[in-house]
């Protein structure tokens, strides 16, 4: 029980992913969205929102894996998720909003 944070976290990322995957994408920063146009934002929200969604859920898959291991195996875990999430975040920044910044 000592990875709780891990779960708390994680259920929040999962929040803020769904969030934005139903259009709200105001917990983006700003200047993260500020070049996406109008017809775009349904689009960016869910490409953004998934790869959070993504990423939350490893955290949560994380925290299972430590209630059965030593914790020992919850970076394993956590980096793909953290891999595959960053990679619908930027495919989503470079798409919709042409390049990071």
């Amino acid at each position: 029980m000592e990875h709780i944070t891990l779960l708390v976290v994680g259920l929040l990322i999962c929040f803020i992913g769904i969030t934005n995957m139903r259009g709200n994408i105001k917990t983006v920063h700003s200047y993260n969205r500020r070049k996406v146009k109008e017809e775009d934002i349904p689009k960016y929200g869910k490409t953004v929102g998934l790869g959070t969604l993504i990423i939350g859920l490893f955290m949560v898959a994380a925290f299972i894996v430590s209630l059965y291991t030593d914790g020992d195996l919850t970076g394993y875990v956590m980096i793909p998720g953290f891999v595959i999430g960053l990679g619908f975040i930027l495919y989503g920044q470079f798409r919709y909003n042409k390049g990071i910044l």
